[in-house]
């Protein structure tokens, strides 16, 4: 299932990481076909997830991120917003721990990333970065570990 997704998903980190915009007509799309997919798979025999926690976990992480939004608009957008629907389902398919695992990788890999642009002075406090690979990479942490794990 994760090979039918990812070429979406490294379409939007490309078109994110350009232009610092995440598009509805693939945000939104994604995240229905990702929670539908994995309903799917959890009605066929020998399933590894939880389809249930995959949806907490897509409603849990777009619910962390939003908010993140309301607190500082400038600083996260609302494409990262509807991308966490996405990567929530993902990583929650797999459970709550993995879901966390992929959301530090998340943020580690960004703030490496930044504390770099800073030091090499290619960035100011308020130069803006795109956060969707970042997301992305996250949850391919995650989904990588999870499946390694199950």
């Amino acid at each position: 299932m994760w090979i039918l997704l990812a070429p979406f998903l490294v379409l939007l980190g490309l078109v994110d990481a350009v232009v610092h915009r995440l598009p509805d007509m693939l945000t939104l799309p994604i995240a229905g076909v990702t929670v539908a997919l994995l309903g799917a798979a959890a009605l066929l025999p020998g399933h590894q997830g939880n389809w249930i926690a995959s949806v907490e976990g897509s409603l849990a992480l777009a619910a962390l991120y939003f908010a993140m939004f309301l607190i500082n608009p400038s600083g996260m957008g609302f494409g990262d917003v509807k991308l966490a629907l996405t990567v929530g389902a993902l990583l929650g398919w797999y459970g709550w721990p993995i879901l966390f695992l992929g959301t530090l990788v998340t943020f580690a890999c960004g703030a490496l990333f930044a504390t770099g642009l800073l030091v090499t002075r290619r960035a100011t406090r308020r130069s803006a970065m795109a956060f969707g690979p970042f997301m992305l990479l996250g949850a391919l942490a995650g989904v990588l570990f999870g499946a390694w794990t199950v």
